[in-house]
C-alpha cells in the first residue's frame, strides 16, 4: 500500500481491474469445428447452425422444447440403493456420483416427466448422457417402472428418449437386472393398450439397445445417431473385416428396416404429436387458431321449397 493506492477512487480501481469472463460462452461443434455462441446454440436445441450436427442435450432442455408451453411436472422415482457393492476402481462409486450430480445438477441419469403435447397428455422419460454416460443402473430401472405406472394411470402414451453407453458397470449384476425390469415396464404399457414410442439419440448402445430401446411400437432416431449393441470398432476387430460406411448410424438403420423415422430435433415435437395422436385414435391437432365464423350478413338465406303445382304433376 502507498499514498497513490490509498487515494485512488474505488471506481477507477475497478476500471483497471481484470474482468472475469463467464465460462462456456462459446461451444465448438463436434463435427465441423464451428464456434457457436451459447445462446444461438440453445435456441437451436444444441444443433449446429453450420452443419446441422446434433449435439447432446439434457432431458430437461428437451422436455422444455417438447411439451406445450414448456410446462411439465416431474414424476417421482423411488430412490435406489446407494453403492450396494461398495464398488471402487480409480475412484469410489459414491465419489463418481457426487461429481456427476455436481456437474449436471441432476440426481441421476434419467428424468421422468408428464405434460401435454399438442393437448395430448403424455409421459416422457429421458436419459442424460452427461450423467455417467447415461448408464443404466437401478435408478433407470426404477424410473422406467415409474414412467409406466404414470402412463397407465393417466391413460397416456409413453415416450422414452434413449441415450446411453450401456449398463452401469459400478452396479455389476444389479445393473444387468434392469434389462428385464425395463421390459416389464414396456409390457405393462402395451398390456394397457397404450402406445410406447422410442426416440433413439446419439449414442444408444449396449444393454439399453438390447432391452427397452428396441421394443417400441414406433422407433424414431435423430440424424447420424450411433445405435448399436457392440460398437463398430469391436465388430471390425472380431470379424476382421471393414464395415460399410455409416454402419450403425440412424440413416443406415432406416435403410435396413430397423427404425421407422429419422427426424431432426427441431421437428421432433410436431412429428411426435402427429404419431401419438394417430396411435391413440385421435384426429390431427389443429395448429394455430381456428378461423372466425362468418358474419350473419354473409350467411346464405335458407331456400324455401316451392309447393308442387298441377302442371308439375
Amino acid at each position: 500500500m502507498n499514498w497513490i493506492t490509498d487515494y485512488v477512487p474505488p471506481k477507477i480501481k475497478s476500471f483497471f481491474q481484470r474482468r472475469e469472463m463467464p465460462e462456456n460462452l462459446w461451444h465448438k461443434c463436434d463435427s465441423c469445428g464451428q464456434m457457436l455462441f451459447h445462446r444461438d446454440l440453445a435456441e437451436a436445441l444444441n444443433v449446429c447452425t453450420s452443419c446441422g450436427h446434433h449435439m447432446a442435450i439434457t432431458p430437461r432442455e428437451r422436455f422444455h422444447a417438447l411439451f406445450d408451453h414448456g410446462a411439465f411436472s416431474e414424476v417421482q422415482v423411488p430412490e435406489a440403493l446407494a453403492d450396494p457393492l461398495h464398488f471402487r476402481d480409480e475412484k469410489r462409486y459414491t465419489d463418481r456420483m457426487k461429481d456427476a450430480r455436481r456437474k449436471t445438477g441432476e440426481n441421476e441419469a434419467m428424468l421422468v416427466a408428464k405434460g401435454t403435447i399438442y393437448g395430448l397428455q403424455t409421459v416422457c422419460a429421458g436419459q442424460d448422457f452427461s450423467f455417467m454416460g447415461g448408464s443404466m443402473g437401478m435408478h433407470v430401472g426404477n424410473a422406467l417402472l415409474a414412467a409406466a405406472d404414470a402412463a397407465v394411470e393417466a391413460r397416456a402414451p409413453l415416450v422414452v428418449f434413449a441415450a446411453a453407453g450401456g449398463a452401469r458397470m459400478q452396479e455389476g449384476i444389479l445393473s444387468l437386472m434392469q434389462m428385464p425390469r425395463s421390459t416389464i415396464a414396456v409390457a405393462q404399457v402395451k398390456d394397457a393398450g397404450l402406445p410406447f414410442v422410442v426416440v433413439l439419440t446419439n449414442p444408444t448402445t449396449g444393454g439399453v439397445t438390447a432391452s427397452y430401446a428396441m421394443l417400441g411400437d414406433v422407433h424414431i432416431a435423430e440424424p447420424d445417431a450411433l445405435i448399436c449393441f457392440a460398437g463398430p470398432r469391436v465388430i471390425e476387430q472380431t470379424i476382421r473385416e471393414t464395415l460399410p460406411e455409416g454402419f450403425q448410424r440412424s440413416e443406415y438403420l432406416l435403410d435396413h428396416g430397423m427404425i421407422d423415422r429419422v427426424v431432426k430435433r427441431g421437428e421432433m415435437r410436431e412429428e411426435l404429436g402427429r404419431i401419438l395422436r394417430l396411435l391413440m385414435g385421435l384426429p390431427p391437432a389443429v395448429h394455430g387458431e381456428l378461423p372466425p365464423p362468418p358474419p350473419e350478413s354473409a350467411k346464405a338465406a335458407p331456400v324455401k321449397a316451392e309447393k308442387p303445382t298441377r302442371e308439375d304433376g
